[in-house]
């Protein structure tokens, strides 16, 4: 007996994303561990001391804690929040899954403004509210605000979500452009995803604007602590926004693991500001390097470049065969694009130079 899904997830595709696919490397002949991974916008200095060694002390034998309270406490204390304005999620896609469910359904629209993640997209399918979509300008991948303000007017979707920064572009919207959507959209639940935000120069605050405003902000312990394996994120609204979300979240959403190594690496002082300065450098170094090599990138406020490179595929397919790793970008739309995401110094000059083995082979 064939039993169909749901109407709305019928024809859903899953989302791409960054990271090695092991399916493939396995394919390939390739160990993982060969690989080194330029695809992944992670904080490629790994975790804070002392994470590791205190994973293996976490409570696995008992249920973890359902709301997370000491690590949201220690969120909403570095943040300057109310405990009740913080929701500890399973990574920051989760979040935004719960929020799709909990406000957005049949009959209503949610603008999405691309390119962008493709979860929002598919957090939208899934609960089945259609999609407005605007697209960011060719080439400079400009947004038009004015543009974006006359289709919230136009359309006065339920929804709307932000990337700032943006990925895959990594173009930072400016705190008076933010403040014209708020207001133009305060009839939407506006989702503000600033997954990248920690590696941003010059950044503005938005926590303040949770106070009177439906607005969800959502941030990535993921990236900004290298803890991919494990997922760790939150997310940042007014009470009530976050009871409503929280009546839906699965109960033990966030494992031990987790909660302890997010509690130890909100105590981390200094640890990002660290990291952030080594970054920076590694940015710098590529976007020299790559402008050389005759391959421009997008002026970028986050620690990833769009890089225009002819073809995407051909040019990912050439550097995973030397066992270095960056984001095809074709799932955004873009597939004259890359995106790499800077790594130690020695990574990165092991990057360049598999460009220029790879460029001088084709010639």
């Amino acid at each position: 007996m064939s039993l169909p899904p749901r109407f709305e997830v019928q024809n859903i595709k899953p989302s791409e994303h960054g990271g090695m696919d092991y399916a493939e490397l396995e394919a390939l002949g390739i160990a993982p561990e060969e690989v080194l991974d330029f695809s992944a916008s992670l904080n490629p200095f790994g975790p804070p001391p002392g994470i590791k060694k205190a994973m293996g002390k976490a409570g696995i034998t008992t249920y973890p804690d359902s709301r997370a309270g000491e690590l949201r406490r220690l969120l909403a204390d570095k943040l300057g929040v109310g405990e009740e304005n913080v929701l500890v999620g399973s990574g920051s896609v989760e979040l935004i899954r719960l929020a799709a469910l909990a406000y957005f359904g049949r009959g209503d629209s949610v603008l999405i403004i691309e390119p962008t993640f493709g979860e929002y997209e598919v957090a939208c399918q899934v609960s089945g509210a259609s999609i407005i979509k605007q697209r960011r300008a060719p080439k400079s991948f400009q947004l038009d605000i004015e543009e974006t303000i006359k289709l919230i007017h136009q359309h006065r979707p339920k929804g709307i979500f932000i990337d700032n920064p943006n990925n895959p572009t990594g173009q930072y919207l400016s705190q008076a452009d933010f403040e014209r959507l708020l207001d133009a959209g305060r009839n939407s639940l506006l989702v503000l995803d600033e997954a990248y935000i920690t590696f941003v120069d010059n950044v503005w605050s938005s926590l303040d604007m949770i106070k009177g405003n439906a607005l969800l902000i959502l941030r990535s312990m993921t990236k900004d602590y290298a803890l991919a394996g494990l997922r760790l994120g939150y997310g940042v609204a007014g009470k009530e926004i976050i009871s409503t979300m929280r009546r839906i979240c699965p109960p033990w959403n966030v494992n031990a693991v987790a909660q302890q190594a997010g509690v130890i690496a909100v105590a981390a002082e200094g640890y990002l500001r660290r990291c952030q300065i080594k970054l920076r450098q590694a940015k710098g170094y590529l976007v020299a390097e790559l402008s050389r090599l005759g391959l421009p990138s997008v002026p970028s406020a986050a620690n990833f470049l769009l890089v225009e490179v002819g073809s995407a595929p051909r040019f990912r397919r050439g550097l995973l065969q030397r066992r270095v790793l960056v984001r095809d970008c074709t799932s955004f739309g873009l597939p004259g694009y890359v995106r790499i995401s800077p790594r130690t110094m020695p990574e990165c000059r092991r990057l360049v130079r598999a460009i220029e083995e790879m460029m001088g082979a084709g010639r």
